[in-house]
C-alpha cells in the first residue's frame, strides 16, 4: 500500500480509526481487525485516551503484542476523561502520556496529538511538555486536532527550533469541506503539516450502505446515534447530496466508498484516510477502495458537493 509522510513517520494512506475498540468492538474482534489491517498493508492506527472509556488503547495494545514494530500508533490527550484528566497543562500532558503508554503496553507513541485546543494554557507551555516527551524518547512526533489556521500558525511560532506539530486532524469529507473554506488545507501546505481527516465517510453516509429515504442500516453508527446528533447527519441537504453522489457513482461505475476515499487522497496534504472498521472484511474493502480519480471526475464531484 502507498505510504505518505508525517514528519519522520511513514503511514499507510488508509488507516484504522480505533474509536469503536472497547465500545462496539470487544477484545477478540479488535484483535481480528488489527491483524487484518496489518496483513492488508495498513500500518496506521489512530486512537485516543477517551475512546472506549480508555479501553481502546488497552485493546489496541493487546492486539499489537508481538507486532508493535509493524504499526504506527497515534493517540490523543486533552479531552475530558473525568474532572482530573483533561486539558493541556504541562503536568497533565506528561501524566496523560504515561497513562497512554501503560494502557498501550508500549514504551513509545509514534504520534501524540493534542485532541482539542485548551484556551486556558499557552500553547508554548503545552509544546514544551511535548518536547520533553520527544527528547525522552517516549514520543516520536507530535500532532493536533481541531485547530484553526491562526492556532496552527501560533503553534508553529511557539515551537521555535523544537518539535512542532506534523499533523492536524479535522473533519473533512465530500459532505464537510470546511478545511478548504477556513484555510486549514492551505495552512498545511504553508507549514508542511499533514492533514488527517476525521469522519471521512460522514458517519456512514458515504459507505454505500445508506440510501436516502430508506431505513438506516441495522447496526450502523447512524442507527445507534442519538436523535439529537442524527438530525445533523440526516438533514435534507446531506440526503440530497448523498443521492446525487450515488447517482454519479452508478454513472461512472465507481462505488461511492471508492469515491469518498480517493477524493480525499487526491489532496496531497492528506496523509492518510482514517476510517473505523468492524471486521477484517471491512478493512479489506477500505483498502481496496482507493483508486485514481480523473480531473473530470474531481470537477464533477466539486459541482455536486462544494
Amino acid at each position: 500500500m502507498e505510504q505518505r509522510s508525517l514528519g519522520s513517520l511513514r503511514v499507510s494512506v488508509v488507516g484504522i480509526g480505533c474509536n469503536n475498540f472497547g465500545g462496539r468492538l470487544d477484545a477478540a474482534t479488535t484483535t481480528a481487525v488489527v491483524h487484518g489491517a496489518l496483513d492488508a498493508g495498513v500500518n496506521f492506527f489512530d486512537t485516543a485516551d477517551i475512546y472506549g472509556a480508555t479501553q481502546s488503547e488497552v485493546l489496541l495494545g493487546r492486539a499489537l503484542a508481538g507486532r508493535r514494530g509493524d504499526a504506527v500508533v497515534a493517540t490523543k490527550f486533552g479531552m475530558p476523561i473525568d474532572d482530573d484528566h483533561v486539558g493541556a497543562h504541562p503536568d497533565y500532558v506528561r501524566r496523560a502520556c504515561e497513562d497512554s503508554l501503560r494502557r498501550l503496553d508500549t514504551d513509545y507513541i509514534d504520534l501524540y496529538q493534542l485532541h482539542f485546543p485548551d484556551d486556558t494554557v499557552p500553547i508554548a507551555d503545552t509544546l514544551g511538555a511535548l518536547a520533553q516527551l520527544v527528547h525522552a524518547g517516549k514520543v516520536r512526533e507530535i500532532g493536533c486536532s481541531n485547530l484553526n489556521p491562526d492556532q496552527l500558525h501560533e503553534a508553529k511560532v511557539a515551537a521555535g527550533d523544537g518539535p512542532a506539530f506534523v499533523s492536524v486532524q479535522n473533519q473533512y469529507s465530500l459532505l464537510a469541506r470546511e478545511p478548504e473554506r477556513d484555510g486549514v488545507l492551505e495552512t498545511c501546505e504553508e507549514l508542511n503539516i499533514g492533514f488527517l481527516p476525521f469522519y471521512p465517510l460522514a458517519n456512514g453516509l458515504l459507505t454505500g450502505k445508506f440510501r436516502p429515504g430508506q431505513p438506516l442500516p441495522a447496526g450502523s453508527r447512524l442507527a445507534a446515534m442519538s436523535a439529537e446528533r442524527s438530525v445533523h447527519w440526516l438533514s435534507e441537504g446531506f440526503q440530497q447530496k448523498v443521492g446525487a453522489l450515488l447517482d454519479y457513482a452508478d454513472e461512472i461505475h465507481v462505488p461511492i466508498l471508492s469515491i469518498a476515499f480517493s477524493w480525499l487522497l487526491s489532496h496531497h496534504q492528506v496523509a492518510s484516510v482514517i476510517a473505523g472498521a468492524s471486521s477484517p472484511e471491512q478493512v479489506r474493502a477500505n483498502v481496496g477502495a482507493v483508486t485514481q480519480l480523473t480531473p473530470a471526475q474531481r470537477e464533477r464531484l466539486d459541482e455536486l458537493t462544494a
